[in-house]
């Protein structure tokens, strides 16, 4: 599927998270800079908040703040020619957060740093249910000598609940299906996406097998690697695709028993790195693409209607 794609900014450092506001800017957050940043619809960039460490996810909350899944500055970065790589976790990362910021003062609290007596490790993306509460995921760490694998947490606004609903080895972009009944989850080294069963507020329904938090809906062929995504108003799944970089749309009908996986289609983005996609407008056609390795964000007009989330300002 060819669809233009349009040049809005340049000039990012490494930008994900896009949330597309109803005044038609984009809020994102800039992980390698350590800003929530807004993009305007002239191109215009300008600092929300400093958040330092690595914001990594945004998502707006039931009281209009800004939810940021940080990181805690988890990757070190390298240059590869224009692009910029993110790469094994430094020394001295001790853990990441969860940050609500004020849209209208830029003031930043930490809302979650630790579950159960833990550190939380890299969290990464986040989408927010119709009862207020929102799923995480926690990407993990890796080093010379190995990973720590991710998972999946559930938590309130409020700050007063946060616990771990499964694991995955790196799990990274997540959202909710039209009727919430559903979690996918994008796994970012196996290429795959996984749809959990929600059997209510932070609770999922057993997976396909022990251990496994749901079952196979789409595994991408060959060597791509999945980022964050999004779901569209009728049920489909438009995943962030890193090296064959673009988005891949999948029907979220998969093998329960194996890695079949349904019709798909790929947008291709002129970006090996490719991690995000956002719809807004008054028709939730218009599409915003985070292509993190150059920096840019595009937009195009897609050809079906994205999911409306929870909240929005």
């Amino acid at each position: 599927m060819q669809t233009p794609m349009t040049l809005v900014a340049e000039g990012l450092q490494f930008p994900e998270g896009p949330v597309v506001m109803q005044d038609g800017s984009v809020i994102l957050v800039e992980i390698r800079r350590g800003t929530l940043s807004r993009v305007r619809p002239d191109g215009a960039v300008d600092i929300v908040a400093e958040l330092g460490g690595g914001p990594n996810g945004a998502a707006i909350g039931p009281d209009g703040s800004v939810y940021v899944c940080n990181n805690g500055g988890r990757f070190t970065w390298h240059e590869r020619g224009v692009l910029t790589v993110p790469g094994p976790t430094p020394p001295g990362h001790d853990g990441g957060c969860i940050q609500r910021v004020d849209l209208a003062t830029g003031s930043a609290t930490i809302l979650y740093e630790s579950w159960e007596g833990r550190r939380l490790l890299a969290p990464n993306d986040l989408v927010f249910d119709h009862a207020g509460g929102f799923w995480f995921t926690d990407y993990g760490t890796s080093d010379a000598d190995g990973a720590r694998f991710g998972a999946l947490f559930y938590a309130r606004a409020d700050g007063a609940f946060i616990a771990r609903a499964g694991r995955l080895p790196s799990p990274n972009g997540i959202g909710l299906s039209p009727d919430g009944r559903t979690l996918y989850v994008a796994d970012t080294q196996s290429g795959r996406i996984w749809g959990c069963d929600v059997a209510g507020p932070g609770v999922l329904g057993p997976g396909m097998a022990p251990g496994l938090p749901g079952r196979v809906v789409a595994h991408l062929p060959g060597y791509q690697l999945v980022d964050s995504l999004a779901v569209e108003a009728d049920g489909r799944i438009c995943v962030a695709t890193l090296i064959n970089g673009g988005i891949t749309i999948c029907t979220p009908q998969g093998g329960i028993q194996d890695d079949r996986h349904g019709e798909t289609e790929h947008v291709p983005v002129p970006d090996p790195m490719v991690t995000n996609i956002a719809f807004g407008g008054p028709d939730m056609r218009d599409a915003w693409i985070t292509a993190s390795a150059t920096g840019r964000l595009y937009r195009t007009y897609w050809p079906r209607p994205g999911l409306k989330l929870a909240y929005n300002v």
